[in-house]
């Protein structure tokens, strides 16, 4: 349903969000990639997109690296948004040019329901939940 791109960028975000308990924790890029299993330019790739997009503070220097911004709930969307724009939520589902409650395409009307759950779904929560979902779940980015 994601790319691969934005995949990544979820467990990215999760993993620094498990790191902002820290205080002024920052976490480097080198520590990320090897966190989430991901090629280092990848990472720095993602995490731009990501920085440019609002939803992470980048410092560079000997005490940088990336943080979340404070006092800011970020949810599931716009993390998907800042990586795959949102296509997932606005364009037709079959890929027509033209689909709307007024010129829908074959399947418009079933898939609006679907689309409407998925879009509150992806608004509603937040990385905090995430991360929390997953310490109660003992999932893991790393073995802690």
């Amino acid at each position: 349903m994601f790319s691969k791109t934005c995949e990544y960028a979820i467990k990215i975000m999760i993993y620094i969000s498990s790191r902002k308990e820290e205080e002024n924790m920052r976490t480097g890029l080198d520590e990320i990639a090897e966190a989430i299993d991901s090629p280092k330019a990848f990472t720095a790739k993602i995490l731009q997109q990501l920085a440019k997009a609002g939803i992470l503070e980048s410092v560079r220097g000997r005490s940088g690296g990336f943080s979340l911004p404070p006092k800011k709930t970020i949810a599931l969307s716009d993390v998907i948004v800042a990586i795959d724009g949102d296509k997932l939520i606005k364009r037709c589902v079959l890929g027509f040019r033209e689909c709307s409650d007024l010129t829908p395409c074959p399947i418009h009307h079933r898939f609006k329901p679907v689309r409407l759950a998925m879009t509150e779904t992806f608004e509603s929560t937040s990385l905090e939940e995430l991360k929390g979902i997953m310490e109660e779940n003992k999932v893991f980015l790393i073995e802690p």
